[in-house]
């Protein structure tokens, strides 16, 4: 009985931290960092002022909780798509056509490429995307250089070029540039990359 009642004070737990990261992403996106409050947090997420710094140090700690929560989306849609069986090349190239459409969701780009580095700081975010996108980005490449589909560069630094790349597309495509031309134009890259091999 009482391990039950364990699981069930984590699930309240689980159901509230989930309740405010939801709350944080909508708000955030809506009324950007700056001009959402703690009151309109707790609102939003129906909790009290309590259960957020319960779980969240403050406004911030939240605010970088939702960007790992985003971030991780990215990085799993990226995975899904580089499915096992396809070539190296072949896969690296899916996730990042992913990347790119998984970014489509609205106000993630705005949250992650523009907000993100304003409020966390260039070094946090970089720390958040080393564990999602940015990893899944050096792992396709490590991959691709390891069967030589692509040249033996130096990982860190291609690595950070390419993220670039890609970055850059994202903020082009929320503007309203053509996604597929996009698209095109990384793959042409890619593709000058994998003829030096």
């Amino acid at each position: 009985m009482q391990e039950s009642g364990r699981r069930s004070n984590r699930d309240r737990s689980e159901t509230t931290r989930a309740a405010l990261i939801a709350a944080g992403r909508k708000l955030f996106v809506d009324r950007g960092y700056a001009e959402t409050g703690t009151p309109e947090l707790v609102a939003e997420a129906g909790v009290t002022r309590g259960a957020l710094y319960h779980h969240f140090a403050d406004k911030r700690a939240l605010f970088r909780a939702v960007v790992e929560a985003e971030s991780a989306a990215v990085a799993h849609e990226i995975e899904g798509a580089a499915r096992p069986g396809l070539s190296p090349l072949k896969a690296f190239s899916k996730g990042g056509a992913a990347f790119l459409e998984a970014m489509q969701v609205p106000g993630r780009t705005q949250l992650l490429l523009i907000d993100a580095a304003a409020v966390l700081g260039r070094d946090e975010l970089d720390a958040i995307d080393a564990r999602h996108g940015g990893r899944t980005l050096r792992e396709g490449l490590a991959a691709a250089m390891q069967v030589g589909a692509l040249p033996a560069l130096p990982l860190a630094p291609t690595a950070q070029l390419l993220s670039a790349a890609y970055d850059r597309a994202a903020l082009a495509i929320a503007g309203g540039a053509d996604a597929g031309e996009w698209r095109k134009l990384i793959d042409t890259v890619i593709t000058g990359l994998a003829a030096a091999a």
